[in-house]
């Protein structure tokens, strides 16, 4: 498995992970987020493949710079296998790289359930966002 930039070729494939994965109004909203973060800078949009499939993404954002985690997703039978860790590693780097003055993770009711895995990595409460409809990607 290998982490790269997203490439509009992934368009489909990452867009039915997302489908499949996400909630209808998780799905929605992240829609919207991700088309406008691939218009402003597709360089924080990762996806992670396995043997020529996506098998799982994240989209940042940098946002008054600071670095966001807005949206990870990792198909369910590659779930527990360390994709989503090498992800925002990944964007950690991006991050870092581009010299933000902070990371936060957004925490809406969507991703609450892999807040502990960015605990696991080290991220404290204090790094949860819970003021995302803030964020330029969602308020457009």
């Amino acid at each position: 498995m290998y982490v790269r930039s997203f490439q509009l070729s992934d368009y489909g494939p990452v867009t039915a992970l997302l489908e499949d994965v996400l909630s209808e109004d998780c799905y929605e909203l992240t829609m919207g987020a991700f088309a406008r973060q691939l218009s402003w800078d597709s360089d924080l949009v990762l996806v992670a493949v396995e043997q020529s499939e996506i098998v799982g993404m994240i989209i940042g954002t940098i946002d008054n710079n600071k670095g966001y985690y807005y949206r990870v997703a990792v198909m369910p039978e590659y779930q527990r296998q360390g994709i989503g860790q090498t992800l925002i590693q990944g964007l950690k780097q991006r991050f870092e790289q581009r010299n933000v003055t902070k990371i936060m993770i957004t925490a809406d009711e969507f991703n609450e359930k892999v807040l502990p895995l960015y605990e696991k990595l080290g991220y404290a409460t204090g790094d949860f966002f819970r003021s995302f409809q803030k964020l330029s990607i969602v308020a457009g």
